[in-house]
């Protein structure tokens, strides 16, 4: 199994009791993230994204994010992969406001993914569907839809809480169906608490994020290919 996160959380808040069951299964897990590469002397939006953590200018961000994401993907008993591209602020989009305007035409960074995934392993995969319409999350979905894989796609946390009725990416398939897989949404708190930095920004602290995602269950779209494959997994009742 393969879960392409776009950023060192995404896959954890939005499948990790999935992620959780399926390694529990006894499938070997892998969660590649896409946009983590440290950026020396950050600067503008890029620079306002780390000190709003509460972080000062001179901390490597992006290593600390990793150092979470380990710890996590130990909970979750998945193996974590860091591709060395750049996130959205350090592509040229300066506000909050321009992170969720839609993808700009001059950036490509979807080739780059789509590139970087080229070769990986993994019969099924996951990927987000981009509610909420974060430019790194459309750049993902994009490239993992072109790769004619069998996918799981999730719902974006926290997005989906902000926003029930968020709609995908104008790149997710058509023809897909709704497919519940065993979750361990406990082993997905635990998860998620691992990520320090984030919790007070998106979440409003470590208690809360638990009561937040308590009442989310993971439910996933699925290509007829992926549910032909779920169907073949030796998983428990769910």
């Amino acid at each position: 199994m393969t879960a392409v996160s776009p950023h060192l959380d995404d896959a954890a808040f939005s499948v990790g009791g999935t992620l959780a069951a399926l390694a529990d299964a006894g499938h070997e897990v892998t969660v590649v993230t896409c946009f983590t590469r440290s950026v020396p002397d950050p600067e503008g939006f890029a620079l306002a994204c780390q000190l709003d953590k509460g972080l000062p200018a001179d901390v490597d961000y992006m290593a600390l994010r990793r150092d979470e994401d380990a710890a996590a993907m130990a909970v979750l008993g998945a193996t974590p992969l860091h591709l060395d591209l750049r996130e959205a602020p350090h592509r040229g989009y300066g506000s909050a406001a321009e992170l969720f305007a839609g993808v700009r035409p001059e950036d490509d960074a979807w080739e780059d993914v789509r590139a970087a995934l080229t070769g990986l392993p993994g019969d099924l995969w996951l990927a987000p569907q981009a509610l909420g319409g974060h430019v790194d999350h459309l750049q993902v979905l994009r490239a993992v839809a072109g790769t004619g894989r069998p996918v799981l796609w999730w719902r974006d946390s926290p997005y989906v809480l902000r926003d029930p009725g968020a709609v995908p990416g104008p790149d997710l398939p058509g023809g897909l169906a709704p497919v519940r897989l065993p979750q361990d949404l406990d082993r997905r708190a635990d998860a998620c608490a691992c990520y320090t930095t984030q919790l007070g920004f998106q979440f409003g602290g470590p208690s809360a994020i638990r009561s937040a995602l308590a009442g989310l269950p993971e439910e996933l779209l699925a290509d007829a290919a992926a549910r032909e494959l779920v169907a073949g997994l030796a998983l428990p009742a769910r």
